[in-house]
């Protein structure tokens, strides 16, 4: 049998990786900024922020297991977000606002598993597609304002902290994830989906309808988008045109550097949430930093393609291993 190297077992078992990487980054910025990453509410901030990217890495890591890519979370989110403000701006009572907006989000997942699954589009084509729509949709709702929150509840949700420094969105984001988690490893759902992203021939000839699954995961995607979307304007009070746009990039950052491959077939939510924790914490550091955003962006390109590098490598192994 050929020996491994160091690197090749690293490979292997991403977490592992994953888990030193986030350590040599918070003890990095721990240093270069003598302490400040350090500070309590700091530590809110950074749990402030992974809340939002937990709703979308959540969503679209179950769906890049099946083999499939969701580009549209981010508009969707946006989109939920503006309309919960406009109803509730318009009179609308919370419960059926927030479900409406629910069932926007998850109907527009539904769209992107007809494109993909119906008119046989490639997943990241249809949900682009679908992002451009949503994201017009924002600017003819909002008209170029920004439409203020004022709901109590909702401030209570985007606001309040359990135990001085959980945010409570953060806490809700979490526990949704980890029972993702558990659905995947523990469910023959969670077994089909795998299945699916690994082979849906092998998939179809056990008895599963692939097809199913895209459209439920697809939904499932933009159910938790637009609790994104909730959760954002809930923060801010307010909802704007730009939303949580920009943020379509970094569920599918946290999903690849925590393991899970584009090919499908691999990685759960423990890797999703290392990912997670290193992509947060890559950000705040350099904003705690006071690095530019705009060099942030690019180092967060950088991230991407280093968890693309190591993606790569993964399945060049695991070819080797078949082979």
């Amino acid at each position: 049998m050929e020996k491994q190297t160091f690197f090749e077992k690293l490979i292997k078992r991403r977490i592992v990786s994953m888990i030193l990487l986030f350590i040599l980054l918070f003890v990095l910025f721990a240093i270069l900024s003598n302490g400040l990453i350090l500070n309590p509410m700091n530590i809110v901030n950074i749990l402030n922020s992974m809340a939002l990217t937990t709703f979308l890495t959540t969503g679209v890591a179950m769906l890049m297991i099946s083999g499939d890519l969701d580009l549209s979370t981010g508009a969707n989110g946006t989109l939920c977000g503006m309309f919960l403000a406009y109803a509730l701006q318009h009179g609308m009572a919370l419960v059926p606002a927030l479900i409406i907006t629910l069932v926007i989000g998850s109907l527009i997942g539904l769209l992107n598993g007809a494109l993909t699954n119906g008119l046989k589009m490639p997943s990241f084509i249809a949900t682009l597609a679908t992002s451009s729509v949503a994201t017009g949709l924002v600017y003819w709702i909002a008209n170029k304002k920004m439409i203020d929150v004022t709901n109590p509840f909702l401030k209570s949700y985007g606001k309040d902290m359990l135990f001085t420094y959980i945010p409570l969105s953060a806490l809700v984001a979490f526990v949704l994830m980890v029972i993702a988690g558990i659905a995947l490893h523990k469910s023959s759902y969670g077994r089909k989906i795998y299945l699916v992203g690994g082979n849906k021939q092998a998939a179809m000839l056990s008895g599963i309808n692939p097809k199913k699954i895209s459209y439920s995961l697809f939904i499932l995607c933009g159910f938790f988008s637009s609790v994104a979307g909730i959760t954002f304007v809930s923060r801010m009070q307010s909802a704007n045109m730009q939303g949580i746009i920009a943020a379509r990039f970094q569920g599918i950052t946290a999903a690849v550097l925590g393991g899970i491959s584009f090919g499908g077939g691999s990685g759960g939510m423990a890797g999703a949430f290392v990912g997670l924790l290193v992509l947060n914490t890559f950000s705040n550091g350099m904003t705690v930093m006071g690095v530019s955003p705009y060099w942030q962006n690019a180092a967060t390109g950088v991230l991407l393609i280093l968890a693309l590098t190591l993606d790569f490598f993964q399945s060049k192994q695991s070819m080797k291993v078949v082979a």
